[in-house]
């Protein structure tokens, strides 16, 4: 039976795949970031001067305890969530068990990666359900939340098919470490921009 629209409850969705959406970039359709997440490509957005530079204090701090070449800055990786074929987001920080030099022919997934991280401040929400979801489903041992705004960090940890079943939140005052060094921790704080006098 052929149902037209007016019989829907809602319009047919289209769902794109990696392979479609490199297809689009190509063709100069997709101009700017995007990525994409359950087939629906959706545009980063733009980063302000706090963003940057939580993200930078983030990514050195990594380094220095994973090495250069194990930490990627919004670079694509392939979560097979809800299939292997139309999620492929690019997480602001990305440590990998392997250098960089072993994904020559594919990005990283779920299997690879250690610790996925996100600095947050308009996506606060999405990045703390939809995003936490997708990567606790997917197995990813350990998702960090970096919300700016707030000054605080949201760890999620013991991913299950359900989504991570441990999450804790720290403030700027205390202290948080990676489950792969749990010797060397940092302050909250130190992660963030440093205030402004008003």
């Amino acid at each position: 039976m052929i149902v037209s629209i007016e019989q829907r409850e809602f319009p047919s969705r289209k769902r794109w795949t990696r392979q479609e959406c490199q297809r689009l970039r190509d063709a100069g359709f997709l101009p700017g970031r995007y990525e994409l997440i359950n087939g629906d490509i959706l545009e980063k957005m733009p980063k302000n001067p706090p963003h940057v530079i939580a993200l930078m204090l983030l990514a050195v701090w990594l380094e220095g305890l994973f090495g250069r070449y194990f930490v990627r800055s919004q670079d694509p990786i392939v979560i097979p969530v809800p299939d292997e074929f139309s999620t492929e987001p690019e997480p602001d920080i990305a440590v990998t068990r392997a250098p960089m030099t072993a994904y020559l022919t594919a990005n990283p997934g779920p299997g690879d990666l250690l610790l996925i991280g996100e600095v947050s401040d308009s996506t606060l929400s999405y990045d703390l359900r939809t995003k936490a979801d997708l990567y606790g489903t997917a197995g990813i041992p350990e998702y960090w939340v970096l919300d700016v705004a707030g000054r605080r960090l949201t760890v999620h940890r013991l991913p299950s098919p359900e989504g991570y079943r441990e999450v804790r939140l720290y403030t700027e005052n205390e202290q948080v470490a990676t489950l792969s060094h749990q010797d060397s921790p940092i302050l909250v704080a130190s992660l963030l921009p440093p205030l402004v006098n008003e």
